[in-house]
């Protein structure tokens, strides 16, 4: 007998343990007798919470537990540990590693104390060889594992990339958010200083050509948002002269208003006509009470400009859930891109990755009931980010042929190896380093175009050049959700 620290190992005649086995296999009617003459096997004495299998060890076997249960969780590429299934009395697992040649990736462990039989490799092919019974139950149990495992790497690939997808999105909303936070606050300052203003200009009667003039201002400063734009050179001469106009006027304030009344597009000329109009020390107040709407009005600008940037960001989200619906109808294509690349902007501007945009103006909508269509774009472009270069491009542009919508995405990267071609579309094949990506995200793509949408992908690479083509028909095939 050999002792493993916490549990116990000794070789046992199957002979002895026929009985049981058949139990184990009774769904397929085996008898002790077909279980008799198969040589030894290892019987295991777990205690509970006791790892006893490591995938370190390099050993490959085929287990049947007869007593209490056992947890199987599989090593990912990232360091993480997935639950594969629960093993409970009177089951047999390990035969995916053995039947596929895989390296072992399980970490058993007791969940209670448990009693269990280890066939080594000789052992388990002259189990299957002699005994057809326990290898119908053995493919059966491998086939059954082998969809449970592919659903559940599908459904973390989706949960990564709804994970991408938030973080980008709640740093997106969290800038306009501060932004219009700000301008609020600011806001409220500035209603309090022209109230201030207002009253203390409001003691002295006006002439005649001060309320002309000061309604032209008044016309000008709520008139728009911004002035038209000038380079940088131009703004820096144009405060400055501004604000050396206000001082020599006697204005207080001057260079902190000065550049106020340029962003909104105020000259000196249109200020002429309140220097002739007031006295200097109402000049000041007049100037710093147009100052003060001024500065309002380009607050309630940036409130809107950020609430108008929520809101596309919230209606962007709402077209990418729109596409998991399976309702036959209009898919507007380029609407569909635009939203991603709204939802991934955060991951462009970080890399300072310029998107070139050439969208076919003729056809851009396809009639079909596929699903996900947001999420081949998401997949495809935000692989070319990762591909890219700081500072790099990336083009996506649309074409139309026969029946057929193309849709084109191009990146600048190094290119995919030529050795890796022909798998990227198989499940789990990546390139990318461990724990950047799962490899499946192509395979996805590649089974929403050609089996949602009955439509063909493309792949051209080579160094500094890879462009993914989608070929869409534009009347698109009801789809299985």
């Amino acid at each position: 007998m050999e002792n493993k620290q916490q549990y116990t190992v000794e070789r046992v005649p199957l002979d002895e343990y026929a009985d049981r086995l058949s139990v184990a296999f009774a769904s397929t009617g085996v008898t002790p007798d077909q279980l008799c003459g198969l040589g030894e096997a290892e019987l295991l004495r777990i205690p509970a919470g006791v790892q006893f299998h490591d995938p370190s060890e390099g050993l490959r076997a085929f287990w049947v537990l007869l007593e209490g249960e056992v947890l199987a969780d599989k090593a990912e590429s990232d360091g993480s540990r997935v639950r594969i299934y629960t093993a409970k009395a009177g089951e047999s697992f390990g035969e995916v590693m053995l039947l596929t040649g895989k390296a072992p990736s399980l970490f058993l462990t007791a969940a209670q104390p448990s009693v269990g039989l280890r066939f080594n490799e000789d052992t388990f092919w002259n189990l299957m060889s002699c005994c057809p019974p326990v290898r119908q139950v053995v493919l059966a149990n491998m086939s059954q594992r082998m969809q449970a495992h592919m659903a559940e790497a599908v459904h973390r690939e989706k949960l990564i990339s709804l994970g991408t997808l938030a973080a980008g999105l709640m740093h997106e909303l969290h800038n306009p958010g501060a932004a219009a936070k700000r301008a609020a606050s600011q806001l409220r300052e500035n209603l309090m200083r022209l109230q201030e203003l207002s009253l203390r200009s409001s003691s002295k009667a006006k002439t005649e050509l001060q309320l002309e003039c000061m309604h032209d201002l008044l016309q000008h400063a709520v008139q728009s948002c911004h002035a038209p734009a000038l380079s940088s050179l131009e703004q820096a001469d144009a405060e400055e002269a501004m604000s050396d106009w206000l001082q020599s006027s006697g204005v207080e304030n001057a260079y902190t208003i000065g550049p106020a009344l340029v962003a909104i597009g105020f000259e000196q000329r249109e200020l002429d006509c309140a220097k002739e109009a007031f006295e200097a020390h109402a000049l000041s107040d007049a100037l710093n009470w147009l100052e003060a709407l001024v500065s309002s009005v380009s607050l309630v600008c940036a409130i809107e400009e950020s609430i108008a940037r929520i809101s596309d960001l919230v209606m962007a989200v709402k077209k990418f859930a729109y596409d998991d619906r399976c309702t036959l109808r209009n898919v507007d294509v380029h609407d569909s891109i635009q939203s991603t690349l709204t939802i991934l902007g955060h991951k462009l501007r970080q890399r300072q990755i310029t998107v070139k945009k050439r969208f076919d103006a003729e056809q851009p909508e396809i009639h079909s009931s596929g699903v996900a269509i947001s999420q081949v774009w998401t997949n495809l472009i935000d692989n070319a980010i990762d591909a890219s270069p700081d500072g790099g491009v990336i083009e996506v542009h649309t074409w139309s042929e026969p029946d057929v919508l193309a849709i084109g995405i191009l990146d600048h990267g190094s290119g995919i190896p030529e050795s890796a071609r022909p798998h990227i579309f198989e499940p789990f094949f990546t390139t990318k380093p461990v724990g950047k990506g799962t490899g499946l995200g192509l395979e996805i793509v590649q089974r929403i175009v050609t089996q949602s949408f009955g439509g063909k992908i493309q792949v051209d690479s080579k160094p500094g050049e890879t462009q993914f083509v989608i070929r869409l028909p534009q009347q698109g095939i009801i789809a299985n959700a």
